[in-house]
């Protein structure tokens, strides 16, 4: 090497009677120009006058062409890239070397951390909503995001938007059509701020490097060992309510689909036996018959093979076998150990969206717009305009705007940092409009009469018959895009809970099958006897926004008021009333 004036290795911090493995920092400029980088540690020598000295010494050089990037599985953003087939033997080894240097220090100790060097690339690294979205991380090297504001908002709007939008039309059954529309301006406002508490934590913490953090370790900082595991009970909650959901959602789907496809093979006209409205644009009422859905009560008017259709009827039953035909195809999957195939189909959840609100518009095209504005009495084909079962629909709103557990990532990777703030808030409200579009313009253009408003089902597109062209096109796009997400959940919740556990996301093929055995079980479960996603929604979005909705940013930011010296009483006030909003929310959906 040629001599060189400036100093290559810069050792920092650290106690000088302490000796043992260096903080080093490269200067950018001899990072390119020199050969090969050393670890060092100092040993001490004794001088003769008794004066103590210290002396480098180089362990081991790397050469800098074998510093390629390799697998280091960050807490909260889970790479879906394949290790075996990506991961050098020596790659490996320094993983794993890594990973137990982390263990030696605590998170806010930045002289273990692994460098920029050894990060995954940009197109191994995905986040996952427990809302079904799976997006891509756009990251760059020099420590800031490279998306615009535009792309920023868009990303949050996609990872929002989910299942809870088939449900928003029951909600405001549920809750009146005028408290619904206020709840759901509330609730967006209300979420809103909290996602933003989520935001600013980092930085309510002094002295301490939190660039690298996630929400959850800025609850083990505040809360400790409690934080930690409390925030990843509350992170399985929302994953696996998301994923029990889709389950109930895919078999409802299934179902619809195998029987548009038969009667249209087969040529068979059949009706169901439910009230509904005639014409082209029928919509029926499926829970008129009782408490619980329709299975397959239906009448064939044209002439065919009656005993096949009723055998086809006996085996394709929307809860007695469609929910455990979906085994075969799904368990086989959860068990890959590396999904990232079907991570490049996220965009179906974009078109999903884009053609529900299409469908609603041409709906209501046709159907008109049926209100009767009674405020607090009910009649036969509308309901209140206040109802005491508003609980419900805030419990599913909590669902539909939560994104607090993946915001800081999604923020990260903005260019313009200052603007985090504007962009969160206009995706939220962008989130509220598509939210109140959708909610607002069925409830509005559901037939009453003749029929009830009470008919509103709480997937709104079983309001309409299985042979309706647009609603069949809708069924697929979601059925494709629920196949091809769940996969993704089940691995993000294999990561959290296997490698929190045993410290690795794949301990064996057992443990993983256990899991993925039981997460589907209670899909089959729920499919079969509780296939009311509304209520599915409702719980598991209360219980997982109680924690990091509601509790965890607002006692945070009181905490670190309090520790600065600036906590002051209506602060006080203010979100501890937060705090009790999300116990409310909770209690009311075990109560109503």
């Amino acid at each position: 090497m040629e001599e060189d004036t400036k100093p290559l290795l810069i050792p920092v911090g650290g106690d000088e009677c302490n000796y043992g493995i260096m903080n080093i920092q490269f200067s950018p400029e001899d990072f390119k120009c020199k050969s090969f980088l050393f670890q060092y540690c100092r040993l001490p020598i004794e001088a003769e006058d008794g004066t103590v000295v210290y002396k480098l010494l180089y362990l081991w050089p790397l050469q800098q062409e074998l510093l390629r990037p390799f697998h280091v599985e960050p807490t909260n953003i889970v790479s879906a890239s394949d290790d075996m087939q990506r991961v050098s033997d020596e790659a490996s080894a320094m993983n794993k070397r890594i990973h137990y240097y982390s263990r030696l220090t605590s998170p806010s100790d930045k002289a273990l951390v692994a460098p920029d060097h050894v990060l995954p690339a940009p197109d191994e690294i995905y986040v996952y909503s427990p809302l079904g979205t799976a997006f891509k991380v756009d990251s760059c090297t020099d420590g800031y995001g490279k998306n615009s504001s535009i792309v920023t908002i868009f990303v949050i709007w996609n990872t929002m938007m989910g299942t809870s939008i088939l449900s928003i039309p029951w909600g405001i059954k549920q809750a009146g059509f005028t408290s619904g529309v206020i709840l759901i301006v509330l609730m967006g406002i209300l979420t809103l701020y909290c996602c933003y508490r989520v935001v600013k934590s980092r930085k309510m913490i002094p002295l301490t490097d939190t660039s690298n953090w996630e929400f959850p370790d800025v609850c083990k900082y505040y809360f400790g060992s409690f934080g930690q595991w409390s925030s990843l009970l509350f992170s399985m909650v929302s994953l696996v309510g998301a994923m029990v959901v889709y389950w109930v959602l895919m078999s409802n789907f299934l179902f619809n689909t195998g029987k548009f496809i038969y009667n249209f093979v087969h040529d068979i006209n059949v009706t169901d036996i439910v009230p509904g409205t005639n014409g082209s644009n029928k919509v029926i009422c499926p829970n008129a018959a009782g408490d619980h859905p329709p299975q397959n009560r239906s009448v064939m008017f044209s002439s065919g093979n009656s005993t096949g259709f009723q055998l086809f009827e006996e085996w394709w039953s929307k809860s007695q076998t469609v929910p455990f035909y979906l085994i075969a195809v799904l368990l086989p999957l959860l068990n890959l150990k590396s999904p990232s195939f079907f991570a490049k189909f996220n965009v179906l959840g974009t078109v999903s969206v884009i053609y529900l609100v299409l469908l609603v518009t041409v709906k209501a095209a046709h159907l008109g717009i049926h209100l009767e504005f009674n405020w607090f009495t009910e009649n036969e084909f509308f309901v209140p305009e206040f109802r005491v079962l508003f609980p419900q629909l805030t419990g599913v709103l909590t669902l539909a705007f939560f994104i607090h557990n993946c915001v800081i990532t999604l923020l990260q990777n903005n260019k313009n940092q200052e603007n985090n703030v504007r962009d969160l808030s206009i995706a939220y409200f962008l989130v509220g409009l598509t939210y109140l579009y959708v909610g607002v313009i069925i409830f509005a253009s559901f037939p009453s009469p003749p029929l009830s408003k009470e008919c509103i089902e709480q997937n709104f597109l079983d309001n309409f018959p299985s042979n309706d062209i647009m609603s069949f096109i809708a069924r697929i796009f979601l059925l494709f895009q629920m196949i091809t997400v769940y996969p993704l959940l089940g691995y993000l919740a294999r990561v959290q809970l296997l490698r929190q556990v045993f410290g690795t996301a794949y301990p064996s093929v057992f443990h993983v099958l256990a899991l993925n055995i039981a997460i589907v079980g209670a899909g089959v479960a729920m499919a079969r006897f509780y296939p009311n996603i509304g209520g599915i929604i409702r719980y598991s979005g209360a219980t997982c926004g109680l924690a990091f909705v509601f509790v965890y940013p607002s006692l945070i930011y009181v905490i670190s008021l309090h520790r600065a010296g600036q906590l002051t009483w209506p602060a006080l006030i203010i979100h501890v009333f937060i705090i009790l909003l999300g116990l409310a929310n909770l209690i009311a959906q075990f109560l109503l």
